[in-house]
């Protein structure tokens, strides 16, 4: 048999059984792909899908990770909603981050200054952990000083970030960034090669819980 043909007729074989291999691969797997939550929690968006990030402005990952969720984010569909939970790990410092997330939002000046954030800590070397030097930096950004502190040091802000973080145990996170789906899985993703490909991954667990709720 010629050389050339038999070239041909492995190149084939190994397509054969890369494809008959792809399916049982492309399935989800419990402990690889994600984690179940249980008890399953109630979601804030029962009409919808519920995808949180659990995150913090003081991790690495997550600053790394921000702009490639936050793209992700702009593309989802109708039935989901995103939400980002910062959380510390009893960390203060990153407890006050949480409270800076949580305050930005009050003043409606989150989305313009998101981004910024991981920036000035992890590009600038900025260390705005304490009350003073984040009230500095919030005001340096053109946020309106007292409208940032009575936010920053309301009840409603303490709460958030009080809630955010009793949220940690029933959903299963150990580390950041880390996402979870309508309250029932946190996609883990064991295999995946780097944080661009969580969010692929996310997707599927999307489309798994989706299909759920249609044969309801």
């Amino acid at each position: 048999m010629p050389y050339a043909m038999v070239r041909c007729l492995i190149t084939l074989a190994l397509a054969v059984l890369a494809l008959a291999a792809w399916p049982a691969r492309a399935e989800l797997a419990v402990g690889r792909d994600y984690v179940p939550i249980v008890p399953a929690q109630a979601t804030d968006s029962a009409a919808k899908i519920e995808v949180l990030e659990f995150f913090s402005y003081g991790c690495p990952h997550c600053s790394d990770f921000n702009p490639l969720v936050a793209r992700w984010a702009a593309t989802l569909p109708g039935d989901v909603v995103f939400k980002r939970v910062p959380v510390s790990f009893g960390r203060w410092q990153w407890a006050n981050l949480a409270k800076l997330h949580y305050a930005l939002e009050v003043t409606g000046d989150l989305a313009r200054l998101d981004a910024a954030v991981f920036e000035t800590i992890h590009k600038n070397g900025n260390r705005i952990f304490d009350d003073k030097s984040i009230a500095e930096w919030a005001s340096s950004q053109g946020v309106d000083a007292r409208k940032f502190a009575d936010a920053y040091n309301s009840f409603g802000v303490a709460s958030k970030v009080k809630r955010a973080e009793q949220m940690v145990e029933p959903y299963k996170i150990s580390s950041v960034p880390a996402m979870t789906v309508d309250g029932k899985y946190l996609v883990t993703g064991k295999d995946i090669g780097g944080l661009a490909d969580l969010l692929p991954l996310t997707n599927r667990v999307i489309d798994k819980a989706r299909g759920e709720r249609k044969k309801k």
